[in-house]
């Protein structure tokens, strides 16, 4: 399994790499998005590639040139809320897994929380390099998101998740911040290596006049403001919501667009109509094919990030922002990789999660001096053009190929520390 014919008797060993994530293209996620362009990228480079995610086995998928997509068989989606659909997730996941044929390199990610307990034993199993792809960190994330347990259920979680982590070859984590938190949980920082995520590679600046989601709305040349993705139980938004009264009154021709789905688009919604403010659209989420025109209608963009979680997540959106050529503001923590990325690059601002006032200050800022706001665009579009998926997945396919361990090489022990040259990394 995984060679092909070479010269005479000789064989020529094919790597072979699987991803383990709930999500995957047309299923809605980010971590989904982010692991298509990887996973393609690793096939363009020879690995044979299978992706495992939940849903029927006859689900649909993207089709992907040289990627295997299998499914759990379980049903997709958090049809059961709360930790008992993640667990069911999980449990999906491991059966389907254990099925699969042996691969060199097995990389967990972080859908469902706890998706990183697999990785270990799948490598005793296959005698394989086993690589966790942080793209949150569980379970100290599960009460901001609002998943109550018990202190002794999650004292067991940390020390389970700890274990898993510290028997992985490698933990790749998407921020400095990041990198910094799992060496002081005690994961050993030999093995963790930092590859800041990427702006999908379909989003593109579009040119403001002539935008056809801009016409659509009829928003003329309004300055617009946007949130747009998940709405998250770990992304407050309650100081957008009072900013946008306080500049209904002030500033009405600003407009502020709020465009995704997610747990907190309920609660939102409410708010919108108990607030009855004219100056907010909220739209359903946008296919990937429209993400240009959908980020290029806005001219500045809002992420958010609860306090709680610096360290535990870094916000996806911001990099879409910046690669659509528009300046980002951050209503979170000024110590995480994301306020770093946009204050250092000088492509946005970091406002606390709940000043309101801050960041109407802020759009105003923007809004009135056209002449700021193109250098902050420009700002932007500079910022986005340092790190790109390629850049990404030659650092991946480089950390891969140093743990990966062919069948023929015989037994191994799970939880060697990859080169030290792969094991420094930045946002």
């Amino acid at each position: 399994m995984g060679c092909g014919a070479g010269f005479g008797s000789e064989k020529v060993h094919i790597p072979s790499i699987l991803f383990i994530n709930r999500v995957f293209p047309p299923d809605r996620g980010a971590t989904g998005r982010c692991l298509k362009d990887l996973a393609g990228r690793f096939s363009s480079r020879g690995w044979r590639v299978t992706v495992l995610a939940q849903g029927a086995v006859d689900a649909p998928h993207e089709a992907l040139a040289g990627v295997a997509v299998v499914r759990s068989g379980e049903p997709g989606g958090r049809r059961v809320p709360g930790g008992l659909g993640y667990l069911m997730a999980l449990g999906g996941l491991w059966r389907a897994a254990k099925r699969l044929p042996r691969h060199d390199v097995v990389v967990t990610m972080t859908d469902p929380p706890m998706l990183a307990s697999l990785g270990p034993p799948l490598g005793r199993r296959w005698g394989c390099g086993v690589i966790n792809w942080s793209h949150d960190l569980y379970p100290d994330l599960l009460p901001v998101i609002d998943v109550k347990l018990t202190d002794a259920a999650m004292a067991s979680l940390r020390w389970l998740a700890l274990a898993s982590l510290r028997r992985c070859d490698a933990v790749v984590a998407i921020g400095d911040c990041m990198a910094a938190r799992l060496a002081r949980d005690g994961v050993p920082a030999s093995r963790i290596v930092t590859i800041p995520n990427w702006a999908d590679p379909v989003v593109a600046p579009v040119p403001w006049s002539g935008n056809p989601m801009r016409d659509a709305l009829g928003l003329g040349d309004r300055f617009t403001v946007a949130y747009s993705g998940n709405f998250g139980l770990a992304h407050p938004l309650d100081a957008v919501l009072e900013a946008a009264a306080d500049l209904a009154v002030r500033a009405p021709d600003v407009m502020f667009l709020l465009i995704g789905e997610g747990r907190g688009l309920k609660r939102i919604k409410s708010a919108l109509d108990r607030m009855a403010l004219r100056n907010v659209l909220a739209l359903p989420w946008q296919p990937a094919a429209n993400l240009s025109v959908s980020l290029g209608a806005a001219d500045l963009h809002l992420a958010a990030m609860d306090a709680r979680a610096e360290g535990m997540l870094v916000p996806s959106k911001i990099a879409g922002a910046l690669a659509a050529g528009r300046p980002c503001v951050l209503l979170g923590p000024a110590g995480g990789a994301a306020a770093k990325l946009l204050t250092e690059n000088g492509c946005g601002e970091v406002v606390a999660p709940g000043d309101a006032t801050r960041l109407a200050t802020v759009i105003l800022a923007h809004a009135n001096d056209p002449s700021f706001h193109r250098a902050a665009r420009a700002k932007a579009a500079a910022a986005a053009a340092l790190w790109s998926a390629d850049q990404a997945a030659d650092a991946f396919l480089a950390l891969a190929a140093a743990i990966a361990r062919p069948a023929r090489s015989g037994p191994r022990l799970v939880g060697r520390p990859p080169p030290r040259s792969l094991a420094a990394g930045g946002d």
